[in-house]
């Protein structure tokens, strides 16, 4: 028992001191649209752009007691604070507080490449690939407190440059352009999770979609929310 209410402790301290985290991924399964999910204090998700932009937030809507709707938010009932016509000019309009968790934003005499973009949220640092980067990637995030991100670049083949090409140590594959029509460019794999799609051979109201009944996947510790 003891060993249990010290595992919880530290579980808790741990939360305290970060309080917020990587937690979702969310892509069409052609590897664009993609959607980069927080989890910060009151359970809150927050949804970002791969250039660093807050799209939305909100708590994970529910079905009952044990059913969530993936990738689907009401509305956050506690305090939200924004930055105002006072503050720098790269910040005005934008979430300054969700509850108890701090937002702040890059200002263009920091860096005119990454202004606007998100700074911190709370002690967890933003970092953004600059216009010395390639273009395929320049001003996506690149490390989002420890965990890095890294993308496919223009001289990759043209089903798959731009795209997310690792979060962390998970690979991401994609097939090519000499794939077969109805899938080239979708997401092949991620970490070790292949994914397969009906072809153009296929019935026609099949063709390009994934095979399987899943849209959600937990891989090495994030949640994947594939759609078609």
């Amino acid at each position: 028992m003891k060993r249990i209410l010290l595992t919880l402790t530290v579980t808790l301290l741990f939360a305290l001191a970060f309080g917020q985290r990587l937690s979702q991924i969310t892509l069409t399964n052609s590897g664009s649209s993609d959607i980069i999910s927080f989890i910060i204090d009151d359970a809150v998700t927050v949804n970002m752009s791969r250039d660093g932009k807050v799209i939305d937030w909100g708590v994970e809507k529910t079905a009952g007691r044990f059913y969530n709707y993936p990738g689907r938010l009401e509305k956050y009932m506690g305090k939200i604070e924004y930055y105002g016509p006072t503050d720098n000019e790269d910040s005005r309009g934008k979430v300054k507080y969700i509850g108890r968790t701090a937002f702040t934003y890059y200002s263009s005499y920091e860096n005119e490449v990454f202004k606007g973009k998100v700074k911190s949220i709370n002690a967890t640092p933003f970092d953004y690939y600059s216009s010395y980067d390639n273009e395929a990637f320049k001003g996506n995030i690149k490390n989002a407190g420890t965990v890095s991100f890294a993308y496919y670049s223009s001289f990759d083949n043209e089903a798959y440059r731009g795209k997310i090409k690792n979060i962390g140590n998970s690979a991401f594959t994609y097939y090519s352009s000499f794939d077969d029509k109805a899938f080239r460019g979708k997401v092949k794999s991620i970490g070790g999770h292949a994914f397969t799609y009906y072809s153009s051979y296929d019935r026609q109201e099949y063709r390009g979609a994934i095979k399987g009944f899943q849209s959600e996947y937990i891989i090495d510790g994030i949640k994947y929310l594939l759609r078609n």
